[in-house]
């Protein structure tokens, strides 16, 4: 099986750390990784069997899937600070390959719509479907490129002190445009009075988990713009991610310890201290911590309650809400890609365009229909794939669900829930293939393995509240939290991953940039300084593509 990071044991901790991870999510590597390359020794501490958090994969029965990074926007263009950082924190040893360039196929009843990479094509592409609403495509691709310019603006308070960061959240209204602080639905409204193209360009909601109505602008946008000149996936699969950024934390005489799950954060006169570990109580002691464990388990778990309570920290956590939870379907099928015909676009099959209706009429009971179902390929995106996995191939199904349906299972074992919850899969898989076998009938007859992950499953692993894949919702409301930041007010203690910026694998390692950021103090400009002068080694193809 495949892993990477090493299994803790006391006599390998050092003596001293710079800093302490909790959490080897993307946000934690980032981190980790850029204090690594100024020189700090930092110990990465992961309660799972493998690192890399969402970015990790996992193998079962000869067949091996991602779990979370199903594809990457803007990774590549060489010049992009997504690809810059990533070149960075892995030393230039991270390859990314393309995917078609229909990339996301929109499935909406009985029509479909591809989003074409390219502003231009992807733009050509939905005038081709509706014609009549030409000038409201453009001004959409126009907002996705001024939400994308001044989102800088937009996080920039978490860079700078608490107390600063704070006032400049509550000042940036003054500087950066209303749409900043409106609902989805809202700009696309005053855009255009045709629901269906509403659908349409909000078909990715899936990747950030809420409808138009309840996500805000700024999130969908970030997504769109993000992946609107094409997606890539990791070439070696997303193990790659963590397997190629872990050398350089180890190299600067630091540590990313799996199975070293954390109970607790020490806290002493105000300040944050060290960690002590759930394994016979170990304590690892260094002068800055910093989880990626999520702004809600962070406060209630890691803390002890009098503490997060005197610092302030549990009251305010009843203004935001904890994102979807879903199920994830890891399918086998015997044959290659190629021999199956599996494409590398991604498929979004909804009942029907209006999105708040379908997630509504779900969660409520009114109808059973899931509101999203999402397929991915990922051994047809991964160009080494064959080598290692010879006429095998991958496919993925992940659809929302509700926390509740899993309720009478909770604070059970994985793998030891009973027959009750075994049967209660099979049905959900089997709900799930016949959607992947409508859009793919090839498939039928060739699967070998399937596994279906539960929110349960996600909770036992992530280490979360209830399954939610995306940490804290992406309202409007969440982004007017001030008090969100990556600098706690526990002196030495700081915050990063999703919470801290957005969720996805993009807004998670700005996160990264971001805390390491605050946690230099005065000299946090030599993170800046990291990533302007890294001079990336572009393949022939690249430089053929800059030089054009």
């Amino acid at each position: 099986m495949k892993r990477t990071g090493t299994r803790f044991r006391p006599r390998l901790a050092a003596n001293h750390y710079d800093a302490i991870v909790i959490g080897s999510g993307i946000g934690g590597l980032t981190t980790a990784a850029l204090l690594s390359k100024l020189g700090k020794r930092v110990c990465v501490l992961e309660q799972h069997y493998t690192a890399g958090g969402y970015t990790h994969s996992y193998e079962r029965e000869g067949y091996e899937w991602d779990v979370g990074v199903h594809y990457i926007g803007e990774v590549h263009k060489p010049w992009s600070m997504i690809r810059r950082v990533f070149d960075v924190i892995s030393d230039g040893k991270l390859e990314w390959a393309p995917m078609d360039a229909h990339y996301d196929r929109i499935v909406i009843g009985e029509q479909s719509y591809d989003y074409v990479a390219g502003r231009d094509e992807f733009k050509a592409e939905m005038k081709r479907h509706f014609p009549a609403e030409a000038a409201a495509i453009d001004r959409y691709v126009e907002l996705l490129s001024e939400v994308s310019a001044r989102v800088p603006r937009f996080f920039a308070g978490q860079a700078l002190p608490r107390s600063l960061g704070m006032l400049y959240a509550r000042l940036r209204r003054l500087w950066l445009p209303a749409y900043f602080f409106k609902s989805t639905r809202e700009v696309l409204e005053e855009l255009t009075s045709n629901q269906e193209l509403i659908g349409v360009l909000t078909a990715q909601w899936g990747d950030y988990g809420l409808p138009p109505a309840q996500a805000a602008f700024v999130m969908h946008a970030m997504v769109a713009k993000h992946y609107i000149t094409g997606g890539n996936y990791p070439v070696g699969g997303t193990i790659r991610i963590s397997e190629t950024i872990i050398p350089l934390i180890e190299a600067a005489g630091g540590n990313v310890f799996t199975y070293a799950g954390v109970d607790k954060i020490l806290v002493e006169d105000g300040r944050a201290v060290g960690v002590r570990l759930h394994k016979d109580g170990f304590e690892i002691r260094a002068p800055q911590i910093v989880s990626c464990a999520g702004l809600v388990p962070t406060y209630t778990r890691l803390l002890e309650p009098q503490v997060a309570e005197a610092h302030g920290l549990l009251a305010p956590l009843r203004q935001v809400e904890l994102s979807a939870a879903t199920l994830c379907l890891y399918a086998g099928f015997k044959g290659s890609a190629v021999e199956l015909g599996l494409p590398k676009t991604n498929y979004w099959v909804y009942p029907s365009h209006d999105h708040d209706h379908n997630v509504s009429s779900f969660e409520s009971g009114q109808n059973p229909a899931m509101p999203l179902i999402y397929i991915s390929f990922p051994s047809a995106k991964d160009p080494s794939w064959d080598a290692h996995y010879p006429h095998k191939a991958t496919v993925e199904i992940v659809a929302p669900t509700l926390p509740q349906w899993f309720a009478q299972w909770k604070g059970s074992t994985w793998g030891k829930r009973g027959a009750d919850y075994e049967a209660f899969k099979a049905q959900l898989t089997e709900q799930l293939l016949e959607t992947l076998y409508r859009h793919q009938p090839q498939l039928r007859g060739a699967l070998d393995f399937c596994e279906l992950a539960t929110p349960l499953s996600t909770e036992w692993f992530q280490w979360n509240e209830q399954g939610e894949i995306y940490g804290i919702d992406h309202t409007v409301q969440r982004f007017d939290q001030h008090w969100i930041h990556s600098q706690t007010p526990i002196k030495g203690l700081y915050l990063t991953g999703a919470d801290t910026v957005t969720a996805g694998v993009g807004g998670a390692l700005m996160a990264g940039v971001l805390t390491a950021t605050r946690m230099l103090g005065w000299r946090g400009y030599k993170v800046g300084k990291l990533l302007k002068d890294w001079k990336p080694a572009m393949p022939a193809g690249e430089a053929a593509q800059v030089a054009g």
